[in-house]
């Protein structure tokens, strides 16, 4: 019982356990929107094509405005700007929801909104990294980082059941209500938040451009950093993006179809709340290696599939890289808190994101033309090697140290946002 209480410390903080919880129903909205969003445009007869049309329009807007949106929370404060986009998330919802109601819903009137929920999700993000360290003490954040991390994993298990059900028996526009009313909640989470405050500094501040560059380079400056978006990159290119497109054809062939695709990726989704639970109250005392050193299990999934083997130890792969994920992810958001300084983590947060990710869209479009070449196995082989040796390959290059603070986290402020 005391090992739990002090696990869950992070919860005794008002404002962290206030934030958590309004976050938390907002990602259960999330969660079940997308499967309303498919209904509707199949139901309305966009067709498939329609469909990536829509799903596109709220992709783009995040690749393209993550910097921008990084430069806001840094420029406006954390808070403020998240507050922003729950509004403008929660108005986008209501307004899809209305378009069904009424009978309205056009690819393209739905793909414009989209449009605004992809633009404050650019907001929102870098502005999460920004906020948290404002919310709990520095000793507490390695704790508020898993925590989050369980939610992200777990509530994409329930959401799209519940919403499944939900399109069903009432159709896709009350869900998207629901999803409108869950911003609503994370919206007013944030908005009764009491930080303590801190002097901001006062004169001119320097222009946009400016900003942009000052904060790549607090993110070029530091090896660690620049290091692991790079290996994060080559994996969504190489390694994620043809699992999540030759493993359900491979489900298809001989795990027994979409059933067995859930199987996987549900055991994905429970390896990282796994991982996520163990990781509460534990430090490592090497927090970078251990963070990089755990990617090696990225390569498990995608070596179980290349090797054809059956779906309970595919699963058991799945779930040994959910684990991955949720560890590597909350201690490198941890470093990245305590070691950037506060005024500039929206923008260093967003590069990171940005690095990680803009190459998973060409690994999608690649995989199955990469397949039909050489087989999909060979295709999810390389991936799985070429995983291991980048871990290897950053270890190295990262050395033993670990990243040297510009400031104690036992001291750093909290500021007002």
């Amino acid at each position: 019982m005391k090992l739990t209480s002090r696990r869950l410390a992070v919860l005794h903080g008002r404002e962290f356990r206030r934030f958590f919880t309004g976050y938390a129903v907002s990602l259960f909205g999330s969660s079940m929107a997308s499967v309303a969003v498919a209904f509707a445009v199949l139901d309305g007869g966009g067709g498939g094509s329609g469909l990536g049309v829509v799903l596109a329009a709220r992709i783009v807007p995040i690749v393209l405005l993550l910097v921008l949106g990084g430069a806001a929370a840094d420029r406006l404060g954390a808070r403020r700007v998240m507050l922003g986009s729950d509004g403008l998330r929660c108005l986008t919802q209501a307004a899809m929801a209305a378009l069904l109601f009424a009978g309205q819903a056009r690819v393209w009137a739905l793909a414009a909104l989209m449009v605004l929920w992809g633009l404050a999700e650019a907001v929102f993000l870098p502005g999460l990294d920004a906020l948290l360290p404002r919310l709990v003490p520095p000793g507490e954040l390695a704790d508020a980082n898993a925590l989050l991390g369980i939610v992200r994993n777990g509530v994409p298990v329930a959401g799209p059941a519940l919403a499944g059900l939900l399109t069903a028996v009432a159709g896709p526009g009350w869900v998207l209500l629901v999803d409108a009313a869950s911003y609503a909640a994370g919206f007013a989470a944030l908005a009764l938040l009491r930080l303590p405050g801190a002097a901001r500094a006062t004169g001119d501040r320097p222009g946009l451009m400016a900003e942009l560059r000052a904060g790549w380079g607090e993110f070029g400056s530091r090896r660690w950093l620049w290091v692991s978006a790079a290996q994060a990159c080559l994996f969504n290119l190489l390694v994620w993006a043809p699992f999540l497109v030759l493993g359900p054809l491979l489900a298809h062939e001989r795990l027994g179809g979409a059933r067995g695709w859930g199987l996987v990726m549900g055991a994905y989704g429970a390896g990282a709340v796994l991982g996520g639970t163990l990781l509460l109250g534990r430090r490592p005392a090497r927090p970078l290696r251990t963070a990089v050193a755990v990617t090696a299990g990225w390569a498990l999934p995608s070596g179980a599939l290349a090797l054809g083997w059956p779906l309970p130890a595919v699963a058991v792969a799945a779930a040994g890289a959910g684990v991955t994920s949720i560890v590597c992810g909350a201690l490198f958001a941890t470093l990245t808190q305590r070691h950037v300084p506060p005024e500039a983590l929206g923008r260093v947060s967003a590069y990171g994101t940005l690095g990680a990710f803009a190459f998973g869209p060409v690994g999608l479009a690649l995989a199955g033309p990469l397949a039909d070449a050489v087989g999909p196995g060979t295709v999810l082989g390389w991936g799985a090697g070429w995983q291991l040796l980048s871990c290897g390959l950053a270890l190295t290059l990262l050395g033993r140290h670990e990243p040297a603070g510009t400031r104690s986290p036992e001291t750093a402020p909290l500021v007002r946002t």
